[in-house]
């Protein structure tokens, strides 16, 4: 009787549902459902199994790892279809395929092996360069999309997220979120759209042909898998171990759930998914410490996908852009700010700089990026290149700006400035 209460009050700490749980869960769904609704559009999928099988797999994250740790849409991959116009069984396919790679890699241990000879500051620069990313698409896509009514909204969100930052009796995601889906049923009037779309339906088994795995694996799996070893690997590796010191993950484990994840959300209508630093410093940055935000994520798109059917993807469009873009800016800030660390060295930090600007600025950028940026770093150590003396006051205040008070992250409080 003992081992099953043990596990339990295991799992109830691993696995929250307080109000700050409710909060971080809508800390990615600024990235997460602009994605999901675009690849629907462009490939032709079926709307209600692509948000069911992406819920369950949030869902699975957040009680194996006990920690804020969303899936997301592979970008790389999300970008060439909606840019291409690729087919459901050529993404379905790419999903399988990099989720083969991605097993191998890992249960042979050249994952451990490629992300040694990727230095700190290069992942740093990711990061940034991700962060860079979702800003210019937080506030040249999503915050102009509702003309001047959308700008006051996103004033309005922009004013309460500021003002309930850190606070954890009011954490802002929900009055934020609240605002939108308010604005969206009693300003736009969306709730006949609502009424309409209701009706049942669960995901069926679709096994795609090897030929749309081969397509799949030479169009999709190919350019995603950089961004996927830089992003959804080793800096999300990073990610944890800087917010969770005494609760590490290996690489092995995040290439194995990740591996899993891609061998089942193709078969069953899902969409090729992954770990991202961004998803989980954004749902660690309002309010979550534990996987419940991750579980309470995944049911939203579970039941929006059983109960509304068909119309899953059109009720989703229907919450207000400047909103999904204010929560996306701040994700993207908690996201670059990892990367105050290589600020106290010169070598580093301009790394970190030049990694962040390639993944920002050119085409397959992170791919590029990590590539240059590993290139770079080990050039200049061998051959004394980027060293830059740094005065010793800007040194002090670099380093006394980068101290958190010891126990600051375990005892689950977030310091109000960046």
């Amino acid at each position: 009787m003992s081992v099953p209460a043990n596990l339990l009050a295991r799992l109830r700490e691993r696995v929250r549902f307080d109000r700050n749980e409710w909060s971080g869960s809508f800390g990615d769904i600024g990235t997460d459902l602009p994605l999901i609704v675009a690849m629907i559009a462009a490939a032709g999928l079926d709307g209600a199994p692509v948000f069911i099988v992406f819920g369950l797999l949030q869902i699975a994250s957040g009680i194996f790892y006990g920690l804020p740790m969303p899936m997301q849409p592979l970008k790389a991959m999300a970008v060439l279809v909606i840019t291409q116009k690729l087919g459901g069984d050529v993404l379905a396919g790419g999903g399988l395929a990099i989720a083969a790679v991605m097993l191998l890699l890992s249960l042979s241990g050249s994952l451990e092996k490629l992300a040694r000879l990727i230095p700190h500051s290069v992942v740093r620069g990711i990061q940034l360069g991700l962060g860079i990313t979702l800003v210019s698409l937080a506030l040249k896509t999503y915050v102009p999309a509702g003309g001047v009514p959308g700008y006051i909204l996103a004033a309005i969100a922009l004013v309460l997220i500021v003002l309930l930052w850190g606070n954890r009796r009011f954490p802002p995601a929900l009055p934020v979120i609240g605002l939108g889906a308010a604005y969206a049923l009693l300003v736009e009037g969306h709730g006949a759209t609502l009424a309409a779309g209701i009706g049942f339906t669960v995901p069926s088994l679709h096994v795609p042909g090897w030929g749309n795995i081969l397509l799949g694996f030479w169009l999709l799996a190919l350019p995603q898998l950089p961004l996927s070893l830089a992003n959804s690997v080793v800096a999300t590796r990073q990610t944890v171990n800087d917010l969770y010191p005494r609760r590490p993950v290996t690489l092995r484990g995040i290439g194995l759930t990740y591996s899993a994840a891609n061998f089942v959300a193709p078969l069953f209508g899902g969409v090729p998914v992954c770990h991202g630093c961004g998803g989980l410093a954004g749902h660690y940055g309002f309010g979550a410490r534990t996987g419940g935000s991750v579980v309470i994520y995944g049911g939203m798109y579970v039941v929006l996908g059983l109960l509304f059917g068909q119309a899953a993807d059109q009720v989703v469009r229907l919450f207000p852009q400047p909103v999904l873009g204010v929560v996306l800016l701040f994700e993207a800030v908690l996201l670059m700010r990892l990367a105050r660390d290589t600020a106290s060295d010169a070598r580093e930090f301009l790394i970190a700089l030049l990694v962040g600007a390639l993944a920002f600025g050119l085409p397959h950028g992170f791919a590029v990026a990590m590539i240059v940026g590993t290139v770079v770093y080990h050039a200049a150590r061998r051959y004394g290149l980027l060293i830059e003396q740094v005065p010793a006051e800007i040194k002090e205040e670099s380093v006394s700006r980068t101290a958190e008070p010891p126990g600051l992250i375990d005892r689950g409080i977030v310091q109000k400035t960046f």
